[in-house]
């Protein structure tokens, strides 16, 4: 019978190996580790009450300028059909406007409205905010080994 224990804490996959993890213990403890707090972050109240594809998609439009629909689309990962009704509920709610393409005529470029890049800056502040009561409880030396692990972090993020 396999046993499909996932480790709960990196300390118990370095207990468990006896010495160094290997690259399959240290993806699954990465992964339920990572895993809850990006949900709990995503999941954190939104003031706006903005759901989680709208979020996502709006919050893209931000960080990589204007787009068209299909582009995001493709970012998001998602159908054509799903991002135009996220793109119509964000357009109704003043969030996104559209503007046609100054190359292409018969395409639509969508943007965030100032109120778009308002609610997804104050939502970046609140998962901050979240984040810094979180590390606070945390001591000195734990922080420091912490943050000496990001770069190890944003490589895994950068091959995958």
């Amino acid at each position: 019978m396999v046993d499909h224990h996932e480790p709960s804490a990196p300390t118990e996959i370095a207990e468990s190996a006896g010495d160094l993890p290997t690259p399959e213990q240290a993806a699954a403890t990465l992964r339920a580790t990572l895993g809850p707090l990006y949900r709990q972050l995503r999941q954190a109240h939104d003031g706006g009450n903005l759901s989680m594809p709208e979020s996502s998609a709006l919050s893209r439009l931000e960080r990589g300028g204007p787009m068209p629909a299909a582009d995001l689309a493709k970012l998001e990962r998602i159908s054509p059909q799903s991002i135009a009704a996220t793109l119509q509920r964000l357009e109704a709610r003043g969030l996104v406007q559209r503007a046609p393409d100054p190359t292409d005529g018969r395409r639509v470029i969508l943007s965030p409205t100032d109120s778009g890049r308002d609610a997804v800056h104050a939502r970046r502040a609140r998962r901050q905010e979240r984040l810094t009561r979180a590390l606070a409880q945390l001591s000195g030396p734990e922080r420091a080994q912490l943050v000496s692990a990001l770069p190890l972090l944003q490589r895994i993020a950068d091959a995958i």
